[in-house]
């Protein structure tokens, strides 16, 4: 059985927010199309998603945001959440789906089936609040696997790293409070959605438990490596975590449309090997990464290819 474990289900197509919109299902076609042509998917082992249930998915988001999302989940045609984010037929089922494809994966890594695995789902979830859709996402997919590999898994120590280009709010929110969960983000600022500060640094008993590394349009491959190098392996080292999860979001690529970032598939290498080394280093290789976003769809291919060989190759 192969080392890395690949969630996919063809309902994460069924989540469609209409014609023109960035984050389609074509993201996903390219993604499978581009590793299946590469002989990687033939490379990984193959992880079924749960269909999870609302006891997961409210240790993150309230009780009353899941009943709304219900109420207002069409028959036919969109329903608008916010400006960017809407709901299709198809868009609940594919959401449960990938919050549990997320659950089923971190299942597979702790019964040592797999060591690490990247769940390919959509809709994405870092820019989800507790009770408030936002950013293309509706439910907060890293952030309910990272309660689950707590609740259901007894794991102490999680630490989250978010390379989207996007901040993300959402996960930052969910944990602000918490030392037991370390978040790590690089970000273009200012950019949606406004927030990651260097100064936005957890509070109470979670002060120092969130790092932002706001970044500047254009800054590219040797400078996140520095970043990485002088910033997350240090905090990491010292936080020695139980599960790491990555929001991989390959949207700071150069070739991207909906950002001014400059990293390359090589830097998006790099960046995995630098965060498998740590889960080498602290909980045994564990690591779970979730697609985010990445809107240029050959950028987006090439660079999940790179993400995926590092961890077959961890």
């Amino acid at each position: 059985m192969a080392r890395t474990g690949f969630v996919y289900h063809p309902d994460f197509l069924k989540h469609d927010m209409g014609g023109g919109h960035p984050e389609s299902p074509d993201r996903l076609r390219a993604i499978l199309s581009h590793l299946a042509a590469n002989g990687v998917l033939a490379r990984l082992t193959s992880i079924e998603p749960l269909n999870t249930s609302d006891e997961w998915i409210t240790l993150v988001h309230t009780p009353s945001y899941l009943a709304n999302l219900k109420a207002r989940a069409p028959v036919s045609g969109h329903v608008a959440l916010d400006s960017d984010t809407s709901l299709s037929p198809g868009s609940l089922p594919a959401a449960y789906l990938a919050a549990g494809g997320a659950l089923a994966a971190l299942d597979a890594i702790m019964a040592g089936l797999v060591q690490n695995a990247f769940c390919a789902v959509r809709p994405p979830g870092h820019h989800a609040e507790r009770d408030r859709a936002m950013g293309f996402c509706l439910f907060n997919n890293v952030a309910i696997a990272a309660r689950y590999g707590q609740r259901r898994h007894g794991l102490h120590r999680v630490l989250i790293v978010d390379w989207d280009v996007h901040h993300g709010n959402g996960t930052q929110h969910a944990f602000y409070d918490d030392p037991s969960v370390l978040f790590f983000s690089t970000h273009q600022y200012p950019h949606y959605p406004g927030t990651g500060r260097a100064t936005e640094c957890g509070e109470g008993a979670g002060e120092g438990a969130t790092i932002n590394v706001p970044m500047s349009a254009g800054q590219g491959d040797e400078d996140y490596r520095e970043v990485f190098e002088r910033v997350l392996v240090p905090a990491a080292d010292q936080f020695k975590p139980d599960l790491v999860l990555i929001s991989a979001g390959f949207d700071a690529h150069r070739d991207d449309p909906l950002a001014g970032m400059g990293l390359t598939e090589d830097g998006y290498d790099a960046l995995s090997r630098l965060v498998l080394d740590i889960a080498r280093r602290h909980c045994r290789g564990r690591v779970l990464s979730c697609l985010e976003g990445g809107y240029h769809l050959q950028a987006l291919a090439a660079s999940v290819e790179r993400h995926v060989l590092a961890m077959v190759e961890a």
